[in-house]
Order: structure tokens, then sequence, then C-alpha cells
């Protein structure tokens, strides 16, 4: 108890610094029961910037909608959130209800997003390291995910605030799956990421080689544009699994500019058959549980 409890002046230290402690208490409260809800946590990252991670991320959770789990997708990215407008959500914000923030949802993928919560697609998330962490804190605790089998996390690239924030706040039973292209100028980043969930006890699924190959869209010929078996390599120097090889295909892009998430705009697609075999050994990893 505190020696001001018969102090009336509002602006008091101690009584401030006690509210701060109650609403820290009751945000870690809600974020134990969001994730009490959900079965299988999963981090997909890179240590490298432009290997389409948030690309593999939103077709990869819509793989397994497809395969019959309820699914949610976090985008942690708090400076620049890609998934409202892959998933063809932009502008449009979350409504909240007696639960907490009511995700978006597309196809029974349930989303969340700091895209969302902004003013416009152009305005700036301006902050630094406490204050991405209490944003990614609140986004789990507030938001109403439900019964989730699977929650994906599709974190920033790097190996700092995000994803470590991620890591502490999701706790035990967490995983990662982290994407690479297969030069060398990526693979050595993201073997960063992998020291990173070693260092942090945090478990690895396996690789996804994205970008790997071409095809073409008119002979349908793949060719090695970033060159060929740089994530099979580092699968084999890590001994991390790895768990599939999505192409570069022009369609892929062009769905995500679109907000039509691949592996729905092009279901029959080299690349959509590639992201299901890779959803299945994402669910492979906790067979058995």
């Amino acid at each position: 108890m505190s020696n001001c409890d018969s102090c009336s002046d509002g602006s008091c230290a101690v009584k401030q610094s006690d509210a701060a402690n109650d609403e820290q208490a009751q945000i870690r409260r809600n974020l134990a029961i969001r994730l009490c809800g959900i079965r299988h946590k999963v981090l997909v990252m890179s240590g490298k910037g432009g290997v389409g991670k948030s690309t593999t991320a939103v077709n990869l959770a819509f793989a397994l909608v497809e395969k019959g789990f309820k699914v949610g997708l976090l985008d942690i990215d708090l400076h620049g959130p890609s998934v409202p407008t892959m998933c063809g959500l932009a502008g449009q914000h979350p409504q909240a209800s007696e639960e907490g923030i009511v995700p978006l949802e597309v196809s029974g993928l349930k989303l969340m997003s700091i895209g969302f919560l902004l003013a416009s697609s152009g305005q700036a998330t301006i902050m630094r390291g406490p204050m991405k962490h209490g944003a990614i804190q609140q986004l789990l605790a507030d938001v109403d995910w439900g019964e989730l089998d699977f929650l994906l996390v599709d974190c920033p690239p790097g190996t700092g605030d995000e994803p470590l924030s991620a890591v502490q706040l999701l706790g035990a039973g967490a995983a990662a799956v982290v994407v690479t292209t297969p030069q060398e100028v990526a693979l050595i980043d993201v073997e960063k990421s992998l020291s990173f969930c070693n260092d942090l006890n945090l478990p690895v699924i396996g690789l996804i080689e994205n970008m790997s190959g071409f095809i073409c869209p008119h002979c349908n010929q793949l060719s090695d544009i970033f060159k060929s078996g740089g994530g099979d390599r580092l699968a084999e120097k890590t001994g991390v699994a790895m768990l599939g090889k999505i192409p570069l295909d022009p369609r892929l892009v062009v769905s995500g500019d679109d907000g039509k998430p691949h592996i729905l705009s092009c279901p029959e697609s080299t690349c959509s058959e590639a992201i299901r075999q890779t959803a299945t050994a994402v669910v492979t990893f906790w067979d058995g549980e």
C-alpha cells in the first residue's frame, strides 16, 4: 500500500505509478487469456528484407485455412505493414466489442495489423523500443482472437525489437519459420535469424526458399535468376529442415498488389502448390501432440 492513500492530488507520482502497475497487470492477464486459446504460434521471420516474407506469411496462412484450420495472422511490421494491402483491406479499420478489438476477416482468416489502426496508409509509425514492445503486447492482448489452431506472426526483417518482443510475449509453445532467397547475400543475413532463434531457445520449424527460380509466363520454363541451391546448403549447414521452395511467378506479385492472395486467385499455379506443401510441413511439425 502506498503512503499517499489519502492524497487527493491526481498528479501524485505514487498514485500514477500504482495506476500504471494495475494497467500492466491487466494487460498481462488479458494476454494470458488470449494465448490460452491459441494452440500453435508461428513467427514468420527473415534476417533479410525483400525476400517476400509477408507474401509468404499471407499465403501460408490461407493455405492453413484451406486445410480446415482456424487461423489468425498478426502483422507486427510496425513501420511497413503490408498485410492490409495484400489482403485487400487497405483503409479498413477494426471494430471494438465487449470482448476486445474484433479482427478483420477474409475468407476465414482473422487479421490484425498496425496498418488497420492508422489514419491512412501513408502515415508513418514513429516509435522506439519500449513503445514497440507495448504496441505488440496490445495487439496480442486486446484483440479478440478467439480459439485458433494457428496464429502466424509476420515479423519485420532482422533480429531487433519486434521479433524479440514477439518471442518474449508468445512464450512457450511458439516456433519460427524462416524465409530466405537462394543468393548468398540473403543467406548470410538469414543465418543470423537462425542464430537468433537458437539463442532464444525458439524452435525452428524450417526454412522456406522463396523466389526459388522464375517461371516464364510464356514458355513455363524455370530460370534460376537468384542462383539455386542456397536454401539447401543453409539447411544442411545448420541442421534445419527445408520446408519448401516457392518459385517467382509474376502473378504472385500482381496478386499481392491487388489484394487478392495468390493461393486464392491462382489456386492451380505451381506457386500455390508449393505453398500448400509448405503448409503441410508446418502442420507435420506438431504431429503427435
